[in-house]
């Protein structure tokens, strides 16, 4: 029941704030950017004045789609972005460019982040199989209760790890999105802080997940472990 409420509370604070992501960029695409750039040739230039040529920048189908991959060097700018010439384009363009910059200066927190992806694929998939056979009267993988705590808590802790250690990779990116924009005078004033906003509620949506995967560990500690005399 406990783990029912927590999904629910963070499933609705998670959708409150995808909405309010949504809102503050189709609100922000409104706004003409003044030096009339587009998000590709902001992230260009981005990655030119910290003399990163390595790095391509691509368009991708889909909204909200943007990301860096560290794997193959590029940045992946959804169509609204891509061709954007407006304060929300500009700002997740920069944003991105701030992660190749991070790669680029071998960043701590990308680097942590980046060891431990497969570590949290493979703890995902620990989890689903041993609480998926646990549905299955006692515990059809014949382990002990105590073994399979340890299993379940030791594979949320990977996990819940990760979206914390996401927390200071994307705060940092922004940080430099927003310093790049302001410093380059690709913004103004009153578009700096509609960037800035906008990559506000950006990073709201990993706060959430971060801290519905801390109360989630929290409970299965509880549950496994809480009880004991």
């Amino acid at each position: 029941m406990i783990l029912i409420l927590i999904v629910v509370v963070f499933a609705i604070a998670g959708f409150v704030v995808s909405r309010k992501l949504k809102s503050k960029f189709a609100q922000y695409s409104q706004v003409a950017l003044k030096a009339n750039l587009s998000g590709a040739e902001i992230a260009k230039l981005m990655l030119a004045d910290h003399n990163i040529s390595d790095v391509q920048v691509h368009a991708v189908e889909g909204q909200l789609t943007d990301h860096y991959n560290p794997a193959n060097k590029t940045v992946n700018l959804s169509p609204d972005v891509y061709y954007g010439r407006n304060a929300a384009a500009a700002a997740v363009a920069a944003h991105e460019c701030g992660h190749a910059v991070q790669h680029a200066t071998s960043y701590t927190w990308l680097n942590l982040r980046s060891t431990l992806v497969p570590l949290q694929n493979s703890a995902g998939k620990i989890l689903n199989i041993v609480l998926i056979a646990s549905l299955f009267g006692g515990f059809a993988l014949g382990l002990p209760y105590e073994w399979v705590g340890f299993i379940v808590v030791g594979a949320y802790s990977i996990m819940t790890l990760f979206t914390i250690v996401t927390l200071p990779v994307e705060f940092d990116a922004s940080n430099r999105a927003l310093a790049w924009v302001k410093t380059r005078n690709i913004v103004t004033p009153d578009e700096y802080t509609m960037s800035k906003d906008a990559l506000k509620w950006a990073a709201m949506t990993y706060v959430v997940a971060a801290l519905a995967s801390m109360a989630t560990l929290a409970y299965y500690i509880f549950v496994f472990f809480g009880n004991r005399d």
